[in-house]
C-alpha cells in the first residue's frame, strides 16, 4: 500500500510537469543543501490522521536546483504504469537558521484539492507533516544516497 503522502506527491509532480529550472547563485548552506540532495531516496513512514497505523514511504529525487529567492526545483522520480521518469516539482524552500525546509501553503493541485506541507532536512534525516484540508499526518525517514547503497 502507498502512504498517502505519496499520493499527494506524485499528483503534484504530475501538475506541475515541464517547468523550466534555471540555476541561480548558491550560498553556503544552499550548495550544501543541493550537493546532499543529488541522487538520493527519502525512505521512511507517514501516518494519516484519524487511521491507525503507519505506512512505509520512499522518494526518489535526481537533484535540487535553486531557481529564484526562496525557489527551488526539485527533480523526484516518479513511478507510473510500470516506468520511472523525472519530474521537475517547483516548491519554496525556507531556512529555519541552516536547516532548509520545503514549504507548500494551499497549493492549488487541479481536480485533487488543496494541500498545505511543511518538511525539513537535516543530518540525513527528514520529518514534517502535510495537511490536504480533510486528512492529513505526519511523515520521517532518512535521506539515503545512492553510493552508500
Amino acid at each position: 500500500m502507498m502512504g498517502p503522502m505519496r499520493n499527494l506527491l506524485l499528483l503534484i509532480l504530475l501538475a506541475v510537469a515541464g517547468l523550466p529550472a534555471q540555476t541561480v547563485a548558491l550560498n553556503a548552506l544552499e550548495k550544501e543543501f543541493q550537493d546532499s540532495m543529488a541522487g538520493v531516496a527519502l525512505e521512511g513512514h507517514s501516518t494519516r490522521d484519524g487511521s491507525p497505523g503507519v505506512a512505509e514511504d520512499k522518494y526518489g529525487i535526481d537533484k535540487v536546483v535553486k531557481t529564484g529567492d526562496d525557489q527551488w526545483t526539485i527533480y523526484a522520480k516518479v513511478d507510473m504504469k510500470g516506468q520511472t521518469m523525472t519530474v521537475p516539482l517547483p516548491l519554496q524552500v525556507k531556512w529555519a537558521g541552516d536547516t532548509p525546509v520545503i514549504s507548500v501553503t494551499k497549493m492549488k493541485v487541479p481536480t485533487m484539492g488543496t494541500y498545505t506541507a511543511r518538511v525539513m532536512f537535516y543530518a540525513d534525516q527528514y520529518a514534517g507533516t502535510w495537511d490536504a484540508g480533510d486528512h492529513g499526518g505526519v511523515m520521517w525517514g532518512r535521506i539515503e544516497h545512492a553510493e552508500a547503497k
